[in-house]
């Protein structure tokens, strides 16, 4: 008996060490600033860039957005924009301008976690990322139709929102290359350079959260290639890294969104597999439309202006509208 009750602590013991040092050491390490990434954002004439506007969450934390008023005299309702991973509402300047042309009232959020929203990097817990959006919807009232437009992780995120109990705060949904999950088949190896995960400390902590113990959920377990002089959001916290994504089952939002969807990918895409998004949605038993364009990699799809006219044309068929040209 004394020796199964010393096995047993030795093993806690074991454990709690293990667990330590993954906490402790086991946190992502800073990858190589990635150019495609980077580099074609520094062209990026933001000179006319509206300024920035608060709402406040229901946490009392004001959160930043932009808003881009539709050069139509008569809206086509609104669009509401999620930017990319690392990034925040100055990346969605050349989509955001294409949408208020085309007659949408365009929103450009900083989610918080990132720009002017809240504490770089981290959130309070995982599920707050919905609230807020909840809040914003509340607070600005967006014109109908409106459509929720999110671009690689915030595409993630649209999807877990178009998948969850408030799909309803949207019309309808379009997706520019999401992220989708690690274990879907259009996920390569570290995003194609653009992340590096802490996995021993992402596990432990993990792990934790089984056991209710969340209090090293503000510890960074992703770092992103980013270039850390653009004033970005270098890395995420466990909190925010499994918010701003589709929820661990993305099958089952995928069954669950009842609202009109698309997709749009480029073919050249270096961050997913472009070839396995129609996979993806079908294998989970959904009949989503899903564009693949020519000659447009990961970045392309929110600044090419072949990329943008067909984003534009996207949700203009989603509102069951009239396709013009721009």
């Amino acid at each position: 008996m004394k020796f199964a009750i010393g096995l047993l602590l030795l093993i806690s013991v074991g454990l709690v060490g293990a667990t330590a040092l993954a906490l402790i050491f086991g946190g992502p390490s800073r990858p190589p600033t990635l150019e495609g990434i980077n580099a074609p954002f520094k062209a990026l004439d933001n000179s006319d860039l509206p300024a920035l506007s608060t709402y406040q969450a229901r946490d009392g934390t004001p959160l930043a957005f932009r808003r881009y008023a539709p050069s139509a005299d008569t809206s086509r309702g609104s669009v509401v924009l999620l930017h990319g991973s690392a990034a925040d509402s100055r990346s969605m300047h050349p989509l955001a301008q294409a949408f208020a042309s085309a007659g949408y009232t365009t929103y450009a959020l900083d989610i918080r976690g990132h720009g002017a929203s809240g504490t770089n990097g981290d959130i309070a817990y995982v599920g707050q990322l919905e609230d807020d959006l909840e809040d914003f919807v509340h607070a600005v009232d967006p014109v109908a139709p409106c459509t929720l437009v999110g671009f690689s992780s915030g595409g993630g995120f649209a999807l877990r929102m178009a998948g969850g109990q408030r799909q309803q705060l949207f019309s309808n949904y379009l997706l520019l290359s999401p992220f989708i999950s690690q274990e879907a088949s259009t996920y390569r190896v570290d995003s194609g350079g653009w992340t590096r995960v802490g996995l021993p400390r992402y596990i432990a902590i993990m792990l934790l959260n089984r056991f209710g113990i969340d209090a090293f959920n503000h510890l960074p377990v992703v770092r992103y290639a980013v270039d850390e002089s653009a004033d970005l959001t270098p890395a995420y916290s466990y909190n925010l890294a499994q918010n701003y994504r589709p929820k661990a089952d993305y099958r089952v939002a995928l069954r669950e969104t009842n609202h009109p969807m698309r997709v749009l990918v480029g073919e050249d895409d270096q961050i997913f597999r472009a070839d396995q998004f129609a996979t993806v949605f079908q294998n989970a038993g959904s009949d989503v439309a899903i564009d693949q364009l020519p000659d447009i990699d990961h970045i392309g799809l929110i600044l090419d202006p072949d990329a943008v006219d067909a984003a534009v044309a996207a949700i203009q068929a989603l509102n069951g509208q009239r396709v013009t040209d721009r």
